[in-house]
């Protein structure tokens, strides 16, 4: 045997048993990548969000003054821009959180302070509506029910749960503690990642030219291309499309005057970052709140985003991101549905662009192999055609020296 062929047999068989090895301790090399994946779970965060930052910040380095290349300002444009960034992001983040959550707090005690009153309305219209039953009537008028005692135990069971206070308050703690922890440090790494990400990327650079073939290297600087401007795209456009839909959702509040529409429109702007769905939970939580002050408001809240969706889905959407992307919208519930099966909401979020990435890619293949296609079909076409013409001539060249013998 050839040493060529047995080399080929030898990293076959290292395959093959590899490939059993792996199948054999499946689960104890799953379990050994969810602690690696857990290890680096802020830092792949941290990633994600320097990424996104990333777009904000690059909008403000090139409009802080642009023309200065070298001096104080060149040298300072990195770190102001990134503390201006920051501080724009907290404010935002503070805004949220003052207009969102003490309302959304204050629509819970409505609500508890509603039960009774429409557990006693529906009490009395049952009595009303019973009269041909007196059995079941009389039980009704005897039926005494301390309703607001009842919301409120309800509130506690659902707020504090049912039993183990202490361990259940110590374990929320502890995710709390190391979730915050978590978050803390991805922010770090972010801020790190965007502070030295000329000279990372440098670094990235020199170890592609050392460690990877100029073909390879090409190929993999075209894929990365493709998914960053797809990313970029889809980011930007879904967070202009968001501020979009809140602002046209509260402004029309106001101008039906419906309660809440500052906070309502703030909810549906952050919930539309979700593709798809994110119009829908945005709708249920400003109806719920919506509710609690007038239900028949609450009706005409639902109208109102029902044609506003089709509007903004029509008109907005398409031209703000779904052009951007370049993905039919099957494909975008399709990203939107494994991707929210797999990973929940972050899944629907990184479903459509890496959807749309591998869509453009796969087309481009296709249009590539087309096009090679065409170029041999018209070579043997052309073949085919000069063929009779070159016997022709060869006749007529047998014929001339004939003629002259």
């Amino acid at each position: 045997m050839e040493k060529r062929e047995l080399k080929k047999y030898l990293i076959l068989g290292a395959i093959i048993i590899g490939i059993c090895v792996i199948v054999k301790n499946l689960s104890v090399i799953w379990y050994i990548i969810n602690i690696v994946l857990n290890a680096l779970n802020p830092l792949i965060l941290g990633a994600a969000i320097a990424y996104v930052f990333n777009i904000f910040l690059s909008f403000c380095e090139r409009h802080y003054f642009p023309k200065k290349k070298t001096g104080f300002i060149a040298n300072t444009r990195r770190g102001v821009c990134l503390v201006f960034s920051l501080v724009f992001i907290v404010l935002v983040a503070i805004l949220l959180f003052k207009v969102v959550v003490p309302e959304f707090i204050k629509s819970i005690g409505l609500i508890c302070a509603q039960i009774p009153v429409i557990a006693k309305d529906v009490t009395d219209w049952a009595i009303e509506k019973s009269d041909n039953f007196p059995d079941i009537q009389n039980k009704l008028m005897e039926l005494d029910v301390d309703w607001g005692g009842f919301a409120k135990t309800a509130f506690k069971f659902i707020t504090v749960g049912a039993g183990g206070i202490i361990g259940y308050v110590a374990d929320v703690m502890s995710a709390f503690t190391l979730t915050l922890t978590r978050v803390v440090i991805a922010i770090i790494f972010a801020i790190y990642l965007l502070i030295c990400k000329d000279g990372i990327k440098q670094g990235l650079k020199r170890a592609e030219k050392v460690y990877i073939k100029p073909t390879v290297s090409r190929k993999l600087n075209h894929i990365l291309g493709v998914a960053n401007k797809t990313f970029k795209a889809f980011f930007v456009g879904q967070f202009t499309e968001a501020i979009v839909l809140g602002m046209l959702c509260a402004g029309g509040m106001f101008l039906l005057k419906l309660p809440y529409a500052a906070m309502t429109g703030t909810v549906v702007g952050v919930t539309a970052l979700i593709p798809i769905v994110g119009a829908y939970i945005g709708a249920a939580l400003g109806a719920f709140m919506i509710l609690t002050e007038n239900p028949s408001q609450a009706l005409v809240f639902l109208i109102f985003l029902v044609i506003l969706q089709q509007l903004e889905g029509n008109l907005i959407y398409p031209k703000v991101v779904g052009s951007s992307i370049g993905l039919p919208g099957i494909w975008v519930l399709a990203a939107v549905t494994v991707g929210g099966s797999l990973f929940g909401i972050t899944g629907m979020l990184i479903g459509v662009p890496l959807t749309a990435t591998i869509y453009k890619l796969v087309y481009e293949d296709i249009g590539k192999r087309e096009r090679v296609l065409v170029r041999k079909n018209h070579k043997t076409s052309s073949e085919q055609t000069n063929k009779p013409e070159k016997a022709n001539k060869q006749d007529e060249n047998v014929k001339n020296k004939n003629t002259k013998k």
